[in-house]
């Protein structure tokens, strides 16, 4: 990783780890490694409940998004979940043959589908935001309320940086 001379904090990262005696990567260090680890086991801690409702973590984010925006396209729900197509008309597929969504073509595009919950889709939205609610909570517990102001503050800020080095960049490189 090189130094990013107009960013202090990442030079100054870059210059600790050689201070270190690490001119190297060190994965466990490396903040995108541990971001992903990070994001992971949050994920995965919370799938365990949804299955047990049968639904998957693709589908419960469709579902999410779904009972937010009311109709919409698969191709918006790929944007907004940042889950990639394939993974996306997996979920549509399964809950459309579960029943908690319908899938229609849209009045404005005859090419695009238009999906919505159905009433079950919306029970079973309702069954599991709090079960998703409880999960954040049992998370962020250990943070008093300015670290989970600062949490949201970094976040939202590398959020920011990643969605601008996304854009600079092609993606499909």
């Amino acid at each position: 990783m090189q130094a990013d001379p107009h960013n202090p904090q990442a030079t100054s990262l870059a210059k600790s780890r050689a201070a270190a005696g690490s001119g190297g990567l060190i994965l466990r260090d490396f903040l995108p490694y541990r971001i992903a680890v990070l994001a992971r086991g949050i994920s995965g801690s919370l799938g365990r409940k949804y299955r047990d409702l049968g639904i998957t973590i693709p589908e419960w984010r469709l579902i999410a998004h779904l009972a937010e925006v009311g109709a919409c396209s698969s191709g918006e729900i790929c944007a907004r979940t940042a889950m990639d197509k394939a993974k996306v008309n997996r979920a549509v597929i399964r809950l459309v043959a579960a029943g908690y969504v319908l899938a229609g073509i849209s009045p404005h595009d005859r090419r695009v589908n238009v999906l919505k919950l159905t009433a079950k889709g919306q029970k079973i939205y309702e069954r599991i935001v709090p079960i998703a609610l409880d999960h954040e909570s049992s998370l962020l517990a250990p943070l008093s309320q300015a670290e989970l102001k600062e949490l949201v503050r970094i976040i939202a800020k590398l959020q920011s940086r990643v969605d601008s080095m996304w854009t600079a960049t092609d993606p499909a490189e």
